[in-house]
């Protein structure tokens, strides 16, 4: 079992599930991994913890 597996995906409460773009995202320690939630196969983006901070704290404005 990959380390990838083991992680667990959420998505916003925004989102309708009605095949918009969304995006989930899976919480580590210091990593932050998002992907498309409508192809879950493909690889996940790996982003360090503080950068996904700053990131959604920008998006946020």
């Amino acid at each position: 079992m990959n380390a990838e597996s083991q992680l667990v995906w959420f998505k916003s409460s925004y989102s309708t599930g009605d095949g918009g773009q969304c995006v989930e995202v899976a919480v580590r320690p210091h990593v932050v991994h998002v992907r498309d939630s409508k192809d879950v196969a493909r690889p996940s983006l790996a982003v360090d913890a503080a950068a996904w901070d700053a990131f959604v704290r920008f998006a946020g404005r």
